[in-house]
This record gives structure tokens, sequence and C-alpha cells, in this order.
């Protein structure tokens, strides 16, 4: 187990689990503070919360509702 850890480039990872926790405490406060989106709003909380990176990305170009 410690070789599988001491192998993995730190210097890619960590900067990529950054953004997908910064993205998804953004959208998650987002979503909270909305009161309307496109859809309902715990299905977007699934999607923003289950799917890394992606989900929060898709919430904002598609679940805000603009107006």
């Amino acid at each position: 187990m410690q070789e599988i850890w001491s192998s993995i480039n730190w210097a890619v990872i960590a900067p990529l689990i950054v953004i997908q926790g910064i993205l998804l405490i953004i959208a998650l406060i987002d979503l909270a503070k909305t009161a309307q989106t496109n859809g309902p709003k715990w299905l977007w909380f699934l999607i923003i919360f289950f799917i890394n990176i992606i989900g929060p990305i898709l919430y904002f170009l598609f679940g805000r509702r603009q107006g």
C-alpha cells in the first residue's frame, strides 16, 4: 500500500483536489442561496456532490436560472 501512495504524482493531483473542493463549496453555497433553478434543487445537489469537477460546472452552466 505504501508503494501506491509514493508512486502518485502529487504535483498534478493536489491542485485538482483543491479545485474540486472549491468548486463543490461554491456551487453548494450558490444552490442554497438560489430560489429557483432549472430543475429540482435536490437533483442539482446530487449532481454537484457526486459528479466530480463536472457536476459543479454543469450546475453553473445549466442549473442556474438566469434573469
